[in-house]
């Protein structure tokens, strides 16, 4: 890729949507969900001030597994900051980070190339047109890359340095996609296109074209397991869900395959390689919920957001799927993780409904202790919870047929955080008498699923109404209420499990929960991360520890918190998002929605030794783009850089990013290598 002077934008320190993102990406990412109440109205106490007048000896045992996480993972600020040594970072992070800036460009350090792998509009196949922004047609988009790409995963297929990409497709945003486009008189094409835009992509990627400079890839068009998943595509309800009355619908009376996938966003591959995805913002695709009077199913439909009027694409207009007021259980039908085979091109999805509904950032996995699969799960929006699920049976490898049921037989869990401080948690971010935010915590049971049967552990729900409104059974059982559990991913080498909190400006407001040892800041703008401890480090564990690992932003604020690491050695890092590991076991964190002023990154983050908690910037992205992925490999790093140029008044005529090659802003995969060839962060 040739990079030209960079252009430079100012951008304002603070932006004036209440979430961090533009505006316009509030709009069409998520239906402007901070713009409403939250839907959590669940009057929840917070549980560390009550569990903690409890003596028992469930909280004995807890709070020896805090010391034991404590002692596991290093000191906090009980080490002052000058007994860390200033150096040039942990293994696999030994790089100059790159500045904050507001360049729309893609900057990695010195010494690093990049490139694009793939752009939106790409083609995918023999037949597919060549990209034409100007006549797009479904035809077309189905044949080619989707629009803004949000998780990365890759998979080796056979031959050294070949790969198979998944990529989620999470929303289009029309405004840059059409000339002429009038959100109020979206057309028929326009709507077919973006439905085809939607979704998920399947992709081979190699490393073998001749002379290439190690780390860079590129897309083998015509492979046999490249594959595009639209709005038209089949998926396959599964579990207990699947069949019953809260999911059957006039086009699909038997209640088990859903046309499409919605707003999909983080995801994770299994150890029995298949790859997860999670529906997110579902809600805001669909239309006219005050048609429904009966209050049960009206709070059902509040609870999760969905529109009373008018949905902002309109697609309600042209498939009626979209309109509660004639198909009121759609909405039913999306908000599950699906689980696909990648290497299988003729296999149909399937949504697993025992992982429960919500709207799911993603899911990762983690093996038990005796070889059962756990998921660990965000419910992506204020104030809502943390899951997890453990299968009933155990994992077998190479055995295909049984481990694509492990997902639809087990039980579900929501997580409910208890501080060990109260008392002292004053909003500010000041940390408490013993040095940091921590404690303790339980997984509680929701709902046990069995051969397509679920039991309820809620009083008042069905097993299927507590899988099917999963966020009412957290509420019921008194779940903690985080401030936007993003990403959830165990580590894989410590299983130590890593919560990615991307923000909350409401936390503290009048009408809302107030701060808490687990979320210790009043109008949270800028995240933080929590670190997770299972008890006896096994991932079939109801109870656990846990410790705020960052509390983000300027590392010149008082309120901000790096491990105790001096924080004049430390990038800034606000709006953590999407999580990842490398090999010598440092975190990799994606940002969206940087409040300090400059362009979202990927950041690396030391978890041991003497440089843990030093945050030092990889990337920064493209004006008005976020980082999602990552994936971090030892000779490459690729990211997704997601709607690029989405500021208020970008325009298809006037984009305000040109990224990544002049004219209109196109999503796009980017891989970055060393150019000497040698490990990313290696000395």
């Amino acid at each position: 890729m040739s990079l030209t002077t960079p252009q430079r934008r100012l951008l304002p320190l603070l932006p004036a949507h209440p979430g961090g993102r533009s505006a316009m990406t509030c709009r069409y990412r998520c239906g402007n969900a901070c713009f409403h109440d939250a839907p959590n109205t669940s009057s929840n106490e917070y549980f560390g001030d009550v569990m903690s007048q409890v003596v028992s000896r469930r909280t004995v045992l807890q709070a020896g597994a805090v010391l034991g996480l404590v002692g596991a993972v290093g000191a906090g600020t009980g080490t002052p900051a000058a007994a860390h040594p200033v150096g040039d970072g942990a293994p696999g992070l030994k790089f100059s980070p790159v500045a904050p800036n507001t360049t729309d460009a893609v900057v990695v350090p010195p010494g690093y190339l990049h490139e694009v792998v793939l752009r939106w509009g790409d083609p995918l196949f023999d037949d597919a047109p060549e990209f034409d922004p100007l006549h797009q047609t479904a035809e077309a988009q189905e044949r080619q890359f989707g629009y803004n790409c949000d998780y990365l995963g890759l998979l080796p297929r056979r031959g050294r340095g070949n790969f198979l990409l998944v990529a989620n497709h999470e929303y289009t945003n029309e405004e840059l996609m059409f000339p002429g486009y009038d959100p109020e008189n979206p057309t028929r094409e326009q709507v077919e296109v973006a439905w085809a835009a939607h979704s998920l992509s399947v992709v081979a990627l190699t490393a073998e074209r001749r002379g290439r400079r190690s780390g860079g890839l590129d897309a083998v068009v015509g492979h046999r397991l490249n594959r595009r998943f639209t709005m038209r595509s089949e998926f396959e309800l599964s579990g207990p869900v699947a069949g019953e009355d809260l999911v059957t619908t006039k086009d699909d009376p038997e209640g088990r395959t859903v046309l499409g996938t919605l707003n999909n966003c983080a995801g994770g591959l299994t150890p029995w390689d298949t790859w997860l995805t999670g529906e997110e913002n579902f809600h805001q695709y669909f239309a006219n919920a005050e048609t429904v009077t009966e209050a049960v199913a009206a709070e059902r439909l509040r609870r999760y957001g969905v529109n009373e009027g008018p949905s902002d694409r309109k697609w309600e207009r042209y498939d009626d799927r979209f309109d509660v007021a004639a198909q009121p259980n759609e909405p039913n039908r999306f908000g599950w993780i699906c689980e696909i085979n990648p290497f299988d091109p003729d296999s149909t999805p399937r949504k697993r409904t025992a992982l429960g509904r919500f709207k799911h950032e993603g899911a990762t996995i983690r093996l038990t202790a005796d070889g059962r699969a756990a998921a660990y799960m965000g419910d992506d929006e204020r104030f809502e919870y943390v899951y997890k699920f453990v299968s009933r049976d155990r994992y077998r490898k190479g055995d295909d047929d049984h481990n694509a049921t492990l997902l639809d037989n087990g039980t579900l869990y929501v997580a409910r955080f208890t501080g060990d401080s109260p008392g002292e948690i004053t909003g500010t971010g000041t940390l408490p008498a013993d040095g940091e935010f921590d404690g303790s915590g339980e997984w509680i049971p929701l709902a046990t699923s069995a051969d397509g049967e679920a039991e309820s552990h809620v009083e008042g729900m069905s097993g299927v109404e507590v899988l099917t409104f999963a966020r009412q059974a957290g509420d019921a059982v008194g779940a903690t209420k985080m401030d936007r559990p993003e990403d959830v991913e165990p580590h894989p080498q410590t299983g130590r499990v890593y919560m990615a909190l991307t923000n909350n400006t409401n936390r503290g407001l009048p009408g809302y929960a107030g701060p808490d040892e687990a979320n210790p800041r009043v109008e949270n703008k800028h995240g933080h991360v929590i670190e997770l401890r299972e008890s006896d480090d096994d991932a079939a564990s109801t109870t656990f520890a846990w410790r705020i690992l960052l509390v983000c932003g300027d590392p010149a604020d008082p309120a901000t918190y790096f491990d105790g690491y001096d924080k004049s050695q430390v990038s800034p890092i606000s709006c953590p998002d999407n999580v990842t590991f490398d090999s010598h076991g440092n975190l990799w964190i994606a940002t969206d929605g940087n409040q300090l002023g400059s362009n979202d990154g990927l950041f690396g983050v030391a978890l041991e030794g003497p440089y843990r908690g030093q945050v030092k910037q990889f990337l920064t992205v493209p004006v008005g783009a976020e980082t999602c992925g990552p994936w971090v490999e030892d000779h490459r790093v690729l990211v997704h850089v997601q709607h690029p140029g989405e500021e208020e008044g970008s325009t298809f005529e006037n984009p305000l990013s040109h990224w990544p090659d002049g004219g209109v802003p196109r999503p796009s995969v980017v891989v970055a290598w060393r150019a000497d060839g040698r490990e990313i962060g290696s000395a």
